[in-house]
């Protein structure tokens, strides 16, 4: 039987409804706009879309959109002075610095010297660790999603055994953590993995993000399996003309999803749920500054 498709447009426009719904709440009984400031320095055209993106989704939730672009040879100084100015700006309630930042500019450095109450990329070294330690912290925003649809899918996830295949800072370890924070059984598998192929067989959930097109085929995965892929991978697509390409996942989709019980698609699965939850992260984190009720159902 084919597996159930996730669909993560689907489910992050009810999430942006959400969101939508509580700024309109603080606006009208507690006079707050919620406010997101997003840093570009450079000329990345990837960036450039994802930020553009971001700037329209803030509005049309009814938050206020700062958008700050510098220079691909802006100072590190002129940068952290900048973040200081946002840090103190009580009309800003979110920072992001969009990555990756050039080359001559310290990433650590300036993630860290964002305050880590706006940090609502959950990158912070304050937030890696509050989150590790199972604290009330800021939750990077693809794992955030990605939770959020495992728990809308299976309701209660307490038991589940999970493997989560990538170790990166941004997507496998707070995945792993906030699997955990629900009383799954994790483990974190990667490319020096032992016998990867009957580690990911075991479990009752996949969360691929080791950013390898298509490395995950369908007899790696449990017959029933939840399978999301964190995956965005372009390959060449010679069936669509010369010089074309198209989106892969680190799954192979089309065997995968004749084994699992449910899976994301790329695209359209979890890559919608990045900039949902960043506008989540940002309401929350004004609730918070405010001593107001967090959003229900936008939080881990």
């Amino acid at each position: 039987m084919a597996a159930q498709i996730i669909d993560g447009k689907a489910f992050s426009a009810r999430i942006r409804d959400k969101v939508a719904t509580h700024v309109a709440r603080l606006k009208d009984e507690h006079g707050i706009t919620p406010g997101l400031a997003v840093v570009l320095v450079g000329e990345d055209p990837a960036s450039q879309v994802y930020v553009r993106n971001k700037g329209k989704q803030t509005v049309e939730a009814g938050m206020n959109s700062i958008e700050h672009k510098l220079a691909a040879d802006t100072s590190e100084e002129t940068l952290l002075a900048l973040v200081d100015k946002l840090n103190n700006d009580e009309q800003v309630h979110g920072i992001l610095v969009q990555l990756p930042l050039p080359k001559h500019l310290d990433e650590d450095l300036v993630i860290n010297s964002i305050d880590p109450a706006k940090d609502v990329d959950g990158f912070h070294i304050s937030n890696v660790g509050l989150l590790g330690t199972g604290q009330k912290s800021m939750v990077p925003c693809t794992p955030l999603g990605c939770l959020m649809m495992l728990r809308d899918h299976h309701g209660n996830l307490s038991g589940l055994d999970a493997v989560v295949i990538g170790r990166s800072n941004i997507v496998g370890k707070p995945m792993a953590q906030l699997l955990l924070g629900d009383s799954c059984t994790v483990t974190i598998a990667h490319s020096r993995t032992k016998d990867l192929p009957d580690v990911v067989r075991r479990a009752d959930i996949v969360v691929a993000a080791v950013g390898r097109p298509e490395m995950v085929p369908g007899d790696w995965i449990k017959p029933g399996a939840t399978v999301i892929d964190v995956g965005i991978n372009r390959i060449e697509a010679p069936e669509k003309g010369e010089g074309k390409s198209r989106l892969v996942g680190d799954c192979h989709f089309e065997s995968c999803a004749e084994v699992a019980g449910a899976i994301t698609p790329v695209p359209g699965g979890v890559g919608p749920m990045t900039i949902a939850c960043l506008l989540a992260n940002t309401v929350t984190a004004c609730c918070r500054a405010n001593g107001l009720a967090e959003p229900d159902g936008l939080t881990a």
